[in-house]
């Protein structure tokens, strides 16, 4: 695997001198993702960024991580008052209660999908667009358009008909891009190709 492109030739949205942002980019953004504990640890701080930056998100993901049990659903599924209060005095990560709240009730509505689906993983994969699609060449000025997608639209009215917060559709293609659902690593980004060949090994759930 490449870990380290030239910056130059990465995605025009990674900061040069971002040593955090570039890892992400390079080993983890747009690799398909098909665990049902990374797909909800996704969701969920999606849903943290709302009004936020990424960057901003990426910064205290171990903490988050700590403060949310790994984010394990049936963990977070049983949360109460004291946890939220918990979470709420917690300086590590963003404290905004409804965004709290938020994680914790799609906790227990993602154990009521795994029951549905069979997994996270199958339902969410379920929205993977046709290839037929994409728009064939994915320059700088084309991604800067790309902030949603009909299979993110569809995904977030699916997610939010099943009592799911903070998923609307910029969020969920956000979340589809980051997880591999699609390839939106530009032309020339030396990532790109690594990144095709994973989704083209992939067995879909």
């Amino acid at each position: 695997m490449s870990t380290h492109p030239a910056s130059d030739a990465r995605c025009f949205w990674v900061p040069p001198d971002d040593e955090l942002y570039r890892a992400y980019h390079d080993r983890e953004w747009g690799r398909p993702v098909t665990d049902d504990v990374r797909l909800f640890e996704k969701v969920s701080l999606e849903a943290f960024q709302s009004g936020l930056s990424w960057r901003t998100i990426l910064g205290k993901r171990d903490n988050f991580r700590r403060a949310f049990d790994g984010f394990e659903p049936a963990r977070v599924a049983a949360y109460g008052d004291a946890e939220v209060q918990r979470l709420l005095g917690d300086a590590g990560i963003v404290r905004h209660r409804g965004k709290i709240e938020a994680v914790i009730n799609n906790a227990a509505r993602a154990l009521e999908l795994i029951d549905e689906a069979g997994s996270l993983a199958a339902f969410f994969w379920s929205f993977e667009p046709e290839p037929a699609s994409r728009p064939a060449v994915l320059t700088e000025p084309v991604l800067r358009t790309m902030t949603t997608s009909d299979e993110a639209k569809a995904l977030s009215k699916a997610l939010r008909r099943r009592g799911w917060k903070f998923v609307g559709p910029t969020t969920a293609y956000a979340f589809m891009q980051a997880m591999g659902l699609v390839n939106d690593h530009q032309e020339g980004c030396p990532v790109r190709a690594e990144v095709e060949a994973e989704r083209a090994a992939l067995k879909r759930p």
